[in-house]
């Protein structure tokens, strides 16, 4: 038998024992020459070195493990760092240039995948028999004792699934957990809150939705429901309610009168205890931003009862409610909104929380903002940290990228959002808690299986910002309608025409639109604002300075799809703050100078930042440079000398922009990387503009290439509930 190699000794004559093992008959492949296959890859970049580790300690737990459990372990770990929770088993018969997406080089290579496969199970029951003959490391769920093994035989009959078992533990907690707030029904007064929602929303015309929602009488029911009214009644009926849509239609505009309400209807001994989070610390500032307009908009709005409010309330019996809600102290009771990290208290450099099951979070309402960011351990270790009794609004655009990683909690919720699927029951509550009437559509099937959560679901249909380019820009690319896409780049025949589309043969064009050469939003925009210096300025007027600062670098961003290569977040950075010094704008001295851009890269609750943050290095009122963030509109500052883990952030990637607009985004689609591109990518890039989107693509096709590719994880979570 080879004596194993470490990653980090591969050479060319490891790769020709790699070759030579695995030219020997089929089914006597040694577990030994498997390895040694493993660490070649991971060192040639095939396979991360975590990958290749976890089939070195799957044969420490059981030396007579064979080569395909290695094998199924290892794919299952690569998987899992592409987001998936689980490898349906069947995918490992597939062929392996479909299963791992290598290039050529790597499956057809004398030591590469294909060789490998030729050696493993050829189809879903033989890939079955292997798993399921192995005790010592793969837990077949309620037919073997469960012994600690870290992989898991889950799924149905139909569609077996593997995990690692921390993944398989969160999928049962979470879907339990879910399904049980969504069934826990709460009791409602139907006639109180139709009152409510009256005025809150405007009252509903006979058979309709709100007055106006109503510009054409004629218009059907489903054109004529007022979806974010439907969203609030729909939310008290229980201790979940998950409101999605696109950008611009209203979830924090909705999630704010769902907490008037909550309010108007709270009848317990003690005051609404009311939380807000965000997966981001920018997200997080926008959530609390957005719900504090939305509640002082409310306040200033007349709260006087309609004489039809009046004679509903009259009607049933119900007290008026016309006396003033106190949206003053609820908005101050609500406090600032924390990253999820802050909320369950992050305990530095593990994977625990200070709030847990048996420390729970003290909160009667928590709403969750982006939603489609949250991981499934994140999302576990929330619903773990959450009272029974506690409400949990979950608000996000399942349409947007999942997490960076693994699991896609709201896409897997909101994956038949669409669709609707209400029962009568919540037909009847709809009309008589909101007075709103449900289109056909939306109305689940005669004898059709809907769960729970599908009823506390509500989709928002109606965008009230993106309804220019930039939104049917975003619908084409949601749709996958390459031509409607490319109808919307090149539909504008002005220099006001919003959307434009580049093909450089070099990054450097990126430089150029950083310029702003091009007229529209750039870091000019900021970097103008450095001079005069700040210096002798009172803390007032500083902090005006600093805050304009802050507000023109947030009007332009630039996006990435990777870090590595010439149209990566690494060599554009570098490229872009070559080219603003060179022009004049900055003047870079050391690793610290006035006028960079940063973004946290670790949590650091000692100095109040999280990872994702955005903030510009600028001089205090006494010349010494600190890194200044804005939340909200709170401005605070950490010195740069204590901010250890940060990296220049004149481009960023996509995953990192979620939770962020600006006026004018400029999106890079990599050249040579067509295959890491996804609908969902595009889609929330583009969905981060608010004025302007420009698309750089590195060659032609990338943007089709991109539309062509929905993004599918794969998860179980669903088998909790459906």
């Amino acid at each position: 038998m080879n004596t194993l190699i470490a990653p980090s000794n591969v050479t060319p004559s490891h790769i020709a024992d790699v070759r030579s093992g695995l030219n020997v008959p089929l089914g006597e492949l040694s577990t030994s020459h498997t390895l040694q296959c493993l660490y070649v890859w991971s060192e040639l970049g095939w396979l991360r070195r975590l990958d290749s580790a976890m089939a070195t300690q799957l044969l420490r737990l059981d030396a007579g493990v064979s080569s395909a459990v290695l094998v199924a372990a290892v794919v299952l770990s690569q998987m899992e760092g592409r987001g998936h929770t689980c490898l349906a088993v069947h995918e490992l018969a597939k062929r392996p240039v479909d299963l791992l997406a290598w290039t050529s080089d790597a499956v057809n290579a004398p030591h590469g995948l294909q060789a490998l496969w030729s050696h493993m199970p050829q189809d879903k029951a033989s890939w079955l028999a292997v798993l399921q003959a192995a005790p010592s490391t793969c837990l077949r769920l309620a037919s073997a004792p469960d012994l600690g093994q870290p992989l898991v035989l889950g799924g149905t009959s139909e569609m077996p699934l593997l995990y690692w078992r921390r993944y398989r533990v969160y999928e049962e907690r979470v879907g339990q957990n879910l399904l049980q707030r969504a069934q826990n029904a709460v009791p409602v007064d139907e006639a109180l809150a139709r009152v409510w929602l009256d005025r809150f929303f405007g009252q509903a015309l006979e058979g309709g939705g709100a007055t106006a929602a109503l510009p054409d009488s004629n218009k059907a029911a489903e054109a004529q429901t007022d979806w974010q009214k439907l969203a609030c009644a729909v939310a008290l009926r229980s201790h979940l309610a998950v409101i999605t849509g696109g950008p611009g239609t209203g979830k924090t505009y909705t999630a704010a009168r769902l907490l008037a309400l909550l309010l108007a209807l709270h009848e317990g001994p003690h005051p609404l205890r009311v939380a807000l989070a965000a997966p981001t610390g920018k997200a997080a500032a926008r959530l609390k931003q957005s719900i504090d307009g939305s509640l002082k908009a409310l306040k200033v709005q007349s709260l006087n009862v309609s004489e039809t409010a009046d004679a509903t309330a009259h009607a049933t019996g119900t007290a008026q409610s016309d006396a003033p809600l106190d949206l003053d102290t609820l908005i101050q009771r609500i406090g600032p909104a924390r990253t999820l990290h802050a909320l369950l208290g992050a305990r530095p450099d593990t994977r625990m929380f200070r709030h847990h099951a048996a420390n729970p979070l003290d909160v009667d309402v928590l709403i969750v903002d982006e939603a489609s960011m949250v991981h499934l351990e994140m999302m576990d270790a929330l619903l773990q940290a959450l009272p029974p009794t506690a409400r949990l609004v979950l608000l996000g655009d399942k349409d947007q990228l999942a997490s960076v990683e693994a699991g896609a909690v709201l896409g897997d919720v909101c994956r038949d959002a669409a669709q609707g699927a209400y029962l009568p029951e919540t037909w009847r509550f709809a009309q008589a808690a909101a007075g709103q009437s449900l289109a056909p559509r939306f109305q689940a099937k005669a004898g059709q299986s809907v769960s729970a959560l599908a009823q506390q679901t509500v989709m928002l249909r109606q965008s009230r910002r993106f309804e220019g380019p930039i939104g049917q820009l975003a619908l084409a690319v949601n749709t996958g309608d390459a031509e409607a896409a490319w109808a919307c780049l090149r539909g504008g025949n002005t220099l006001a025409w919003p959307l434009q589309a580049l093909q450089p043969d070099t990054p450097q064009t990126v430089c150029a639109l950083a310029l702003g050469s091009t007229g529209q939003s750039s870091y000019t925009d900021y970097l103008k604002l450095l001079t005069p210096s700040p210096a002798g300025l009172d803390a007032t007027a500083h902090g005006h300075w600093v805050r304009s600062v802050l507000l023109a670098f947030d009007r332009f961003r630039i996006l990435c799809a990777v870090h590595q290569g010439d149209w990566g977040t690494l060599a554009l950075n570098l490229a872009v703050q070559k080219a603003l010094a060179d022009a004049g704008w900055l003047k870079p001295q050391g690793e610290w100078f006035a006028g960079r851009p940063v973004m946290v890269t670790r949590n650091d609750a000692q100095l109040g930042v999280f990872n994702g943050d955005v903030g510009v290095v600028l001089p205090n009122a006494q010349g010494v440079l600190k890194v200044w963030f804005l939340d909200g509109e709170q401005l605070r500052s950490v010195s740069v000398s204590r901010l250890a883990h940060a990296e220049t952030a004149f481009v960023m990637t996509v995953h990192k922009s979620q939770g962020s607009e600006f006026a004018h985004t400029a999106m890079v689609l990599p050249a040579g990387a067509a295959d890491l591109l996804t609908r969902e990518l595009v889609y929330t890039g583009i969905t981060r503009a608010r004025e302007q989107f420009t698309l750089v693509e590195g060659q032609a096709g990338l943007l089709n290439a991109a539309m062509a590719r929905p993004s599918v994880r794969a998860s179980g979570l669903r088998l909790w509930w459906v």
